[in-house]
């Protein structure tokens, strides 16, 4: 039995950041405030943020495929040490997580090698290749959270309709990428007068409210459940809120890059900082800023893309898309608390209680009865981050080198301790 004290509780339900109490016994939260128990060890949090451990929606893991760039095992460390209790682990690997086969194996290396909780979504098509559904009744039996091709957009919109007309009788979830597939292959950046001065082939902005205007579209046709993994622009607002107000059940979420970077971070072709979607605008950047905040957009992931240094060290447009970011998404999320966008109790509303609540997860709340999936932070404590002390295989982080603020001091899995020192 643990009895936290002298702490900062960050209470994402009743969107409170204030000093109290919190006891953990059996690896649940047994009650909030009031005096220790007996037998319970005493911590003494120094005033520190006691926080429900983030929930990362989106997260690639090598394996199987490609386990050089992040094994169940890095990814599961990386994880802790950023806070990260739960990972949803995404299905573009190789093979492709689309048969109950392939499940199975990964949820059972996942539990063997992990510290923390993962959970896999679902290729929605076999191979990821948008030419037929896979058997999502049965992945769903198997413990698929969810549905996606990830990045890979199906294109056949009678192929889609089927699928999300299956996962709507199912109650399946369907993750969406929202982009127009025509306007955006083989492209790397955002058009406008950046990319014109690089020369790099680029996709307008609106090509993301193309794709969402149409998946939007499926939904009102279908009635599935959706989620759109990346809202990142302006002008694909509007759609969403339009959505959410004609009662449509679909829900949004951003990553931290574009949360806190833009596209004039790219530099001189920095590789490191090429996503997917591309960096955007800053207008784009502070209008998602206050969709968060407004509870339009509802989750905040890391859309965590190991890559190894031989597919980074490449020209801007051959470079492989993406970046680590399961350590630096506390940390990054902290530049948005500290420039006052968003408050802490908002940010973990983001990153643990709206993706626990749309998955179906018992995670993501300082209740009592919730699982004791915590983090211990310091909101203020400076550092300067090196990427080779990542716990990740792949060090392909934008914030190398960069001065942060947010450390985790300790990370709980249903009160048991899994990063940090011994308390």
């Amino acid at each position: 039995m643990l009895h936290f004290t002298n702490v900062r509780l960050i209470d994402p339900e009743a969107l409170t950041d204030a000093p109290g109490s919190l006891t953990v016994k059996a690896g649940l939260i047994m009650a909030l405030g009031g005096e220790p128990p007996a037998r319970a060890r005493l911590i003494d949090c120094g005033g520190k943020c006691l926080a429900p451990g983030i929930i990362d929606w989106g997260v690639k893991v090598g394996e199987p495929g490609e386990r050089h760039r992040e094994s169940f095992r890095s990814a599961g460390l990386a994880a802790a040490a950023g806070g990260v209790t739960t990972l949803i682990a995404r299905p573009d690997t190789s093979p492709a997580i689309d048969t109950p086969e392939v499940l199975e194996f990964v949820t059972r290396r996942a539990a063997e090698a992990a510290p923390v909780r993962i959970r896999h979504m679902a290729a929605l098509t076999k191979g990821r290749e948008g030419r037929e559904m896979t058997e999502i009744g049965f992945l769903r039996d198997l413990g698929a959270v969810a549905f996606t091709d990830a990045d890979h957009v199906v294109a056949d919109t009678r192929v889609l309709a089927r699928a999300l007309v299956y996962a709507r009788s199912l109650g399946a979830l369907v993750v969406g990428h929202p982009q127009d597939p025509g306007l955006s292959r083989g492209t790397s950046a955002t058009a406008g007068k950046f990319s014109s001065l690089r020369g790099l082939p680029a996709a307008p902005a609106l090509a993301e409210r193309i794709g969402l205007d149409r998946d939007l579209g499926m939904v009102e046709l279908t009635g599935v459940r959706y989620h759109a993994d990346q809202i990142t622009t302006a002008r694909a607002l509007p759609a969403l809120k339009r959505a959410k107000a004609n009662g449509l059940d679909v829900t949004a979420g951003v990553s931290i890059h574009h949360l806190t970077l833009n596209e004039f971070d790219v530099g001189d072709y920095r590789t490191f900082f090429k996503l997917t979607p591309p960096l955007r605008c800053e207008d784009d950047r502070l209008a998602v800023v206050a969709a968060v905040a407004d509870g339009l957009i509802d989750v905040i992931c890391s859309m965590h893309t190991p890559a190894d240094e031989e597919s980074k060290r490449l020209p801007f447009e051959e470079a492989a898309a993406g970046a680590v970011a399961l350590e630096t998404l506390l940390p990054a999320a902290m530049r948005l608390y500290h420039a006052g966008a968003l408050s802490l109790p908002q940010l973990w509303r983001a990153m643990a209680l709206n993706p626990a609540a749309r998955l179906g997860l018992p995670q993501g709340r300082l209740a009592a009865g919730a699982p004791a999936d915590l983090v211990l932070f310091d909101p203020d404590a400076p550092f300067l981050l090196d990427r080779s002390k990542l716990h990740s295989k792949s060090k392909n982080t934008p914030f190398d080198g960069q001065r942060m603020e947010g450390r985790v001091l300790a990370t709980f899995v249903a009160g048991k301790q899994v990063h940090g020192e011994s308390l």
